[in-house]
């Protein structure tokens, strides 16, 4: 079993949304951070707003804090974007919105691209939600194998989606795409609102899953490590015992971190700290 080191801890700006994206880089250095991954909003890093040389600025201010970007994360959730939508107009928009984001991500050096599956509407058939977002996944699976760049594909919660919420939906859709530039990940949120066990995603993933969002719940919630009752300890032994030694990211998005971000990062590193090496 190996010991989960703490340049592997992983910082987000989500939380730092009330700030300009400097300030969220300088706190970064600040708590000694290595790594960074990038949510992709306004006023920050939205792609539809900024052209490749704005965010190459952004990759030297990224650069000169010596951070390495681990993942980029366009806002797909709260914004109208939908690989599954219905309106034609709409999914449309949400292919090219991620192509954008692979484009990002190719400037930022970052090696992924996070990605949701959307949502149908509730008294629609769930397959032909299904069948729309396999389709936008495969359009973009061929974008990504050109540019060189992974899909992390993560399960929501069910109040955000009605396609991808578990693990076994999970591994159907991966299934279902054969492509080596579309992954697996997990959110430590939807993992436990739905009661399902962090060593699974090892077990049945295996090299398949890239990426770990890591945050404290009740279960729900996205909160500072310290805040929930996730099991803290319990994640930790499975992290080692399965040797990961990828990025987990503190995505923190509840409201109430919006004032003073920086307390959320101190409590959750005061939190691991006896966890890492």
């Amino acid at each position: 079993m190996s010991k989960i080191k703490r340049s592997q801890i992983t910082g987000m700006n989500f939380h730092y949304l009330h700030y300009p994206l400097d300030y969220f880089l300088d706190a970064m250095g600040k708590y000694e951070f290595e790594k960074i991954e990038l949510w992709g909003a306004a006023p920050h890093l939205y792609v539809e707003d900024l052209s490749l040389a704005d965010i190459r600025i952004i990759k030297k201010g990224i650069d000169q804090r010596e951070l390495d970007v681990v993942c980029f994360t366009p806002e797909q959730c709260m914004y109208p974007i939908n690989l599954a939508a219905k309106e034609s107009a709409i999914r449309e928009r949400s292919v090219a919105y991620f192509k954008k984001s692979i484009d990002a991500a190719l400037e930022l050096e970052a090696p992924m691209v996070l990605v949701t599956a959307g949502w149908g509407y509730r008294n629609e058939s769930r397959q032909e939600a299904w069948s729309r977002t396999q389709d936008s996944l495969e359009q973009l699976t061929v974008y990504a194998e050109k540019q060189g760049i992974v899909l992390a594909l993560e399960p929501l919660q069910k109040i955000e989606s009605n396609l991808i919420t578990t693990l076994p939906e999970l591994k159907e859709i991966l299934a279902s795409i054969a492509s080596p530039n579309l992954k697996g990940m997990v959110d430590t949120i939807p993992l436990a609102v739905e009661g399902e066990e962090l060593a699974s995603y090892f077990e049945q993933l295996q090299d398949d899953l890239v990426h770990i969002h890591f945050i404290d719940g009740n279960p729900g919630g996205h909160l500072a490590w310290g805040d929930g009752s996730l099991p803290l300890e319990t994640y930790m032994k499975t992290l080692g015992n399965y040797n990961y030694d990828r990025a987990l990211t503190l995505e923190f998005t509840s409201s109430q971190y919006l004032i003073n971000p920086n307390e959320a990062v101190e409590k959750s590193l005061r939190s691991l700290a006896p966890f890492l090496e």
